[in-house]
């Protein structure tokens, strides 16, 4: 389903090259990517979501070697077989949270019934709110709307960029329940980038940079 091998990125005007460990999963497989900041984790994560060219190696998600695609075909992939859930809320101040799963369905040129969409509200406690704007929700209430738009589309795969960081030790397992049921009933990948120790359970697979 993934396959990652003899990646390096280096950044411009960088003198460090940035070399990765091969990754291979197989369908519905989890993986945890851990170390310390400033080890590459976010660039990784960023090379696997086909938003940077990686300087050696090759990527392949869902049998699609994603470096390969033009940009058009790229935003198409990414679109529709990838979900993101980044550090950075990216929320768009003037819509709603249903309409923000509304446009997410619609970039990535896909469809899903009103009742699932109100299911998945419902499993991430966001029923009540789905008339209100960012301005209006607390962080927590916006990390599960991240959530929320990296599966409505039903992606195959579901890359997570410390999605626990800033967590007391409830919600952190809050956080991961919501996206380990998640990517089971999706039947995705789970690809998780942390420096959280306290994860660590939660995955059988695991990879130290």
């Amino acid at each position: 389903m993934i396959c990652a091998t003899n990646l390096s990125y280096q950044y411009p005007r960088a003198e460090k090259l940035l070399e990765f460990p091969d990754i291979e999963l197989g369908e519905t497989e989890n993986l945890l990517i851990q170390g310390p900041s400033g080890v590459g984790k976010t660039t990784l994560l960023h090379l696997l979501a086909g938003l940077l060219t990686p300087h050696s190696g090759e990527i392949t998600i869902a049998g699609c070697q994603i470096h390969e695609l033009s940009n058009q075909k790229l935003d198409r992939f990414r679109g529709q077989q990838l979900g993101i859930v980044l550090q950075k809320n990216d929320a768009i101040h003037s819509l709603s949270v249903w309409q923000h799963l509304e446009a997410r369905l619609l970039f990535s040129k896909t469809s899903t019934t009103f009742m699932a969409m109100q299911s998945l509200l419902s499993e991430l406690g966001l029923t009540a709110y789905k008339n209100r704007k960012p301005s209006q929700l607390s962080q927590g209430q916006l990390q599960r709307l991240g959530i929320a738009l990296a599966v409505v589309h039903k992606p195959r795969v579901i890359l997570a960029d410390e999605p626990t960081a800033s967590l007391d030790d409830v919600n952190c397992q809050k956080v991961m329940k919501l996206l380990l049921r998640q990517s089971k009933k999706l039947k995705a990948n789970l690809l998780v980038i942390s420096h959280d120790q306290r994860i660590q359970s939660s995955f059988q697979k695991i990879i130290s940079l």
